[in-house]
């Protein structure tokens, strides 16, 4: 029988992959980080972490389901094409 975590995503190769890409559709749309910070109502610092994918300093970045409601409603899209699900 398979261990189910066996087949479990990398959370660091996740947040590297969301991290380029909310950092990608900022510079296409021509928007600072302090923008997109300010229009999706979180701190610059932890829109700046969400680009270099981490929560904290080393560490994967904690996605809240608000956050990223906030992020895709930044960029115009809904939360599974911001994930690029």
């Amino acid at each position: 029988m398979q261990n189910p975590e066996d087949n479990a995503p990398d959370l660091r190769d996740y947040s590297t992959r969301l991290a380029y890409r909310l950092r990608d559709l900022r510079r296409e749309r021509g928007l600072s980080q302090e923008s997109v910070a300010h229009r999706a109502n979180i701190a610059l610092y932890t829109y700046q972490k969400h680009e270099k994918g981490e929560s904290k300093p080393g560490t994967p970045m904690n996605r809240t389901y608000h956050t990223l409601l906030s992020l895709a409603w930044v960029y115009g899209m809904d939360v599974t094409e911001l994930l690029d699900l």
